[in-house]
């Protein structure tokens, strides 16, 4: 079967939108919105159908999975009224399995991302108490030669300091620091265009299941092992 690939003009468009963020032009170009959205939707429907082949994905589409191309310019400085990329995310089904996936198709800022982009204060407990309790096998894990070569370093927001509760000559300090728990790998045009871009996303989020499912584990667990979520039944 022939793989879903991002069209070009799903790009050019948003070249064009880039220069010309307004709502005259983009309603004279209406038609290109509306075939370029159809080729993002097909792809983001193909990579569930791939994705539930090794997870399980809550999101039940595409269209569902993708973001609104209009902004909320509400408290935005960039009046502008058209986001310049197409972005979606994926959400991993059941309490039980935490963690998300994102993708962004872009001209020249096309990436995936996928971890946890803001644990609740509860999540953020646990996650560091683990850390605290288990920095070894959080860097043995961070060090798994597929997800390192892939991805590089865990990124996002860290505190400036350590964190309430915690000294800042912990040994674990800078995974303690962490606000957000990322992975990020980008790609250029060229990539986003070719026909295995498709399998390339999908491979690249497979690689992160070591780390999902050790999140999963940390967040649906209490420090006896008993199940968070069986509580809730």
């Amino acid at each position: 079967m022939t793989p879903i690939t991002i069209q070009k003009d799903s790009i050019e468009f948003l070249k064009d939108l880039s220069k010309n963020n307004d709502r005259d032009w983009f309603a004279a170009n209406k038609d290109r919105y509306v075939e370029a959205q159809r080729n993002i939707i097909a792809f983001a429907d193909a990579l569930i159908v791939e994705m539930n082949r090794h997870d399980k994905i809550e999101t039940t589409s595409g269209k569902k999975s993708l973001f609104r191309i209009y902004k909320d310019v509400r408290f935005s400085k960039d009046k502008t009224p058209y986001n310049k990329h197409w972005s979606g995310s994926l959400k991993r089904a059941t309490k039980q399995l935490r963690g998300g996936y994102y993708f962004r198709v872009e001209s020249r800022n096309s990436f995936i991302a996928c971890g946890f982009f803001g644990p609740v204060p509860a999540d953020m407990k646990r996650i560091r108490e683990d850390i605290d309790a288990n920095y070894e096998d959080w860097r043995n894990l961070l060090a798994d030669a597929a997800l390192a070569t892939t991805f590089g370093e865990m990124q996002g927001e860290r505190v400036k300091s350590a964190p309430y509760g915690y000294k800042k000559d912990h040994p674990a300090i800078d995974l303690l620091r962490h606000k957000q728990f990322l992975f990020k790998l980008e790609f250029i045009d060229e990539e986003v265009l070719s026909p295995d871009f498709l399998f390339r996303v999908n491979n690249a989020f497979k690689k992160m299941r070591p780390f999902l499912d050790y999140m999963s584990e940390v967040l649906t667990t209490d420090a006896n092992g008993i199940s968070m979520t069986s509580l809730d039944n």
